[in-house]
């Protein structure tokens, strides 16, 4: 096979980066070129992503390749879900794109579910209900009367806005489109009812376009600049989560996967879309993947807890590497303390320790005492919790789940990994952590012509990353830990 080389931009709500891609002879090699910070920001009592910035630092990867002296044949942008960009009718952006963490959609489905209910809502997009989706976004922004609204032309969500930066063409891609709770899993089009009840006209929403696609080349400014010449940008998938499982190193369709890191994400890849009032009451979720699929999803808090602790005791001069951590937790006691790490009370305490001692009283357990019983309660908690997500998803699987892959950076914690393992039962493979990047690139090879296929992607990827597997053990331990986790919840 020829050696071909593609250059993906990874960006998310904290960081972004930018890494090589090289294949050659079926397999995969890749280099990370730079790293930045992707902060947002405060501009009065709104929060706003300086995407100029982001911008810029995107130019600096252009040249950062050039001195490789590494001839790439495409670009790939991915980002985080649901924000975007507002265009005027002559193409440029108006003002700073809204950050999800914004507060102006405080209230604002529920606000909207007085005009379009909510069930509804649901049963037309298979999306979880969060304050931030998109639609939510714009319906707080025309309530606001909010005069860049009433300016704007059309949306790109935050890849496709830059890589229109990067090409000067615009494009609206499939799986970040689908994080908007505006598009339809089964039509795989937008639902302009939504945005007519939300009083925006469906207009500002263009045609949808699947990963692969190619948008266009670098604007000759940039070609110049940078010194790569008219370099192909593809659409990938756009939404970083649909890349991660893109690269999931799976070998059939029997798998489960988790997304690994401050936030969680299990779920499958299936064909159609799940929803049904057991998915609604769930809160399950339904995004778009490459070759058409549909990741049927959950959201569970990840290390969040665990890096808050580790915050608190920063504070105190008390500093843990990871493999202290694991070795902490191992010598303290089995399911002394256990929480549901989805409580609200975890979700941004003054305190994360006070919380977690809090929560233990309430529910009638013994505290924590030190700090490896802290990261013991953590590691453990997740552990149950995958379990208890996992079976929710068995129950509506259209096929066998056999095992689980974790990617991202969770993916680089044994212990971890290894009391999942025992929990769900099942065997768990770890592996790659750095999925993102990689199913970037490996989308854009495919465009390339240098694999044919999903399950070509995955074949490369196992045959270039290296893989952990963990089997369950401890059995009768751990079921004794998982009833007692289930009498917490009830």
């Amino acid at each position: 096979m020829q050696k071909k080389s593609f250059l993906a931009f990874d960006l998310g709500a904290t960081s972004g980066r930018s890494i090589i891609g090289t294949i050659e002879n079926g397999r995969l090699q890749i280099k990370e070129l730079t790293r930045f910070k992707n902060q947002m920001l405060q501009i009065g009592d709104h929060f706003h992503w300086n995407i100029y910035s982001l911008l810029e630092h995107l130019k600096e990867a252009l040249i950062a390749v050039k001195k490789e002296d590494i001839d790439i044949s495409s670009i790939g942008v991915d980002s985080w879900g649901v924000d975007f960009a507002l265009l005027a009718k002559d193409g440029s952006i108006l003002g700073a794109p809204y950050a999800y963490r914004d507060p102006q959609t405080e209230g604002a489905p529920d606000k909207f579910f007085k005009i379009f209910p909510r069930q509804k809502v649901y049963n037309l997009t298979g999306i979880q209900v969060m304050n931030f989706n998109s639609l939510y976004q714009l319906f707080a922004l025309k309530q606001a009367n909010s005069s860049l609204l009433e300016a704007t032309s059309e949306i790109l969500f935050m890849p496709d806005a830059l890589s229109y930066l990067l090409t000067g063409k615009k494009v609206v891609e499939y799986t970040i489109s689908s994080t908007s709770q505006i598009l339809n899993p089964r039509t795989k089009q937008f639902e302009g009812q939504l945005l007519e009840a939300a009083g925006v006209p469906p207009s500002i929403l263009g045609k949808i376009v699947m990963p692969g696609y190619i948008i266009g080349t670098l604007r000759k400014e940039l070609a110049e600049e940078s010194g790569l010449g008219e370099v192909p940008v593809i659409a990938v998938a756009g939404h970083d989560t649909a890349s991660a499982v893109a690269a999931v190193p799976a070998t059939n369709e029997r798998f489960a996967y988790l997304s690994s890191g401050t936030w969680s994400l299990m779920g499958i890849e299936v064909k159609n879309a799940i929803i049904n009032e057991e998915t609604s009451a769930l809160n399950f979720t339904n995004e778009g993947g490459i070759e058409g699929t549909i990741r049927f999803l959950k959201n569970i808090t990840g290390m969040w807890i665990l890096e808050q602790c580790l915050k608190e005791w920063k504070k105190e001069g008390i500093f843990y590497a990871y493999e202290e951590l694991a070795q902490m937790a191992e010598s303290a006691p089995a399911f002394q303390s256990i929480i549901d790490p989805d409580d609200i009370s975890f979700a941004n305490p003054a305190y994360m320790t006070k919380a977690i001692v809090d929560y233990c009283v309430t529910t009638g357990q013994q505290s924590p005492e030190n700090h490896a019983e802290f990261v013991r309660c953590i590691f453990e908690s997740l552990s149950l919790k995958y379990r208890y997500v996992l079976e929710k998803m068995i129950s509506q699987a259209p096929f066998p789940i056999e095992k689980l892959h974790v990617i991202g950076g969770g993916s680089k914690n044994p212990l971890l990994n290894q009391w999942t393992a025992n929990a769900i039962r099942i065997p768990v493979v770890s592996g790659p952590s750095e999925a993102t990047a990689i199913g970037n690139i490996m989308i854009q090879a495919k465009a390339a012509g240098c694999v044919d296929s999903l399950q070509e992607i995955r074949q490369t990827i196992c045959d270039s990353i290296p893989l952990d597997k963990f089997l369950p053990g401890n059995k009768d331990l751990w079921e004794r830990g998982y009833s007692k986790f289930l009498k917490i919840l009830k």
